[in-house]
């Protein structure tokens, strides 16, 4: 099944007193560009994390950003740490006794003292564990957009390799006559500028002339790209590298076509062409 390499998926899932949330979204690259964006209370997970994205995506530029919020629905209890309450209330008489007019201490200045009020400590395995299977879920789902968007790509140059095989079926039909015309209008010419033509020597001249301006064999290597192209479409796995070949292959042969044409069809047909290999050439750029 062919992926394209631009896609967003996004899942969110309860995991204790918090709630994750998953982003994952990509555009085209060479390779595979994994970037994890985590908040430093659970970077303890990067490296698993990486590895899921790693195993399930091949190509493109990755960016996988995690986050997490209070669970409203599931508040955490508070702990009081009494025994840093019990140090700072043995320091704060200390100060006042020594202070002729010191200001009363109230027990919400106590609660905002640094360690005084505990957080639950995370269950690091079970968090892991939760996070890994909530970036499998956005995996999922990521990879289906990925799907949907190859499937309209793939279409797109079926469509267009189609029309490019009529193209090079119509230039092969008209190969004979362009030649056969070439080869009146040098004759005529010469018969114009000389009186008495060799024409054993003009046959040769004409022979080798029609042969450099002979473009059935880049039409019949244009065919074959095409087809392969085709063929490609239906492999699984990533064929992104193996398109961009095959799209600098028959531009090339496009090209070629171009420049040995001596008719005025044959020429529009190679612009038709190299239009819509750089049509498709901008799509391939988005595979996998």
């Amino acid at each position: 099944m062919i992926k394209s390499m631009t896609a967003f998926a996004s899942k969110e899932v309860v995991c204790g007193t918090l709630v994750l949330n998953c982003e994952l979204r990509s555009v085209n690259h060479r390779y595979c560009d994994i970037t994890v964006r985590l908040p430093e209370k659970i970077r303890f997970c990067e490296s698993d994390l990486r590895s899921v994205i790693n195993d399930k995506i091949k190509r493109g530029k990755i960016e996988c950003v995690l986050s997490y919020k209070t669970n409203t629905e599931s508040e955490p209890p508070l702990a009081l740490n009494m025994a840093a309450v019990s140090q700072l209330l043995k320091l704060t008489q200390t100060i006042s006794e020594k202070m002729e007019d010191s200001q009363p201490f109230s027990a919400l200045d106590v609660l905002n003292y640094p360690g005084v009020l505990q957080e639950q400590q995370l269950d690091k395995q079970q968090l892991t564990a939760t996070m890994i299977d909530l970036v499998n879920q956005t995996i999922a789902d990521f990879l289906e957009v990925r799907e949907r968007e190859g499937q309209k790509l793939a279409q797109m140059i079926e469509t267009r390799c189609q029309t490019m095989l009529q193209f090079v079926e119509s230039a092969k039909t008209r190969l004979p006559e362009v030649l056969s015309n070439l080869r009146n209008k040098i004759k005529d010419r010469i018969r114009e500028l000389v009186s008495e033509p060799d024409f054993d020597r003009l046959e040769q001249e004409m022979v080798f002339l029609t042969q450099k301006l002979d473009v059935a064999e880049e039409l019949d290597r244009l065919e074959t790209h095409i087809l392969e192209v085709l063929r490609v479409l239906k492999q699984k796995g990533p064929i992104g590298r193996r398109l961009d070949f095959l799209m600098q292959e028959m531009n090339r042969e496009a090209n070629t076509l171009g420049s040995k044409s001596a008719d005025k069809e044959t020429t529009q047909i190679s612009i038709e062409l190299k239009v819509l290999i750089e049509q498709m050439r901008e799509q391939v750029q988005n595979i996998e």
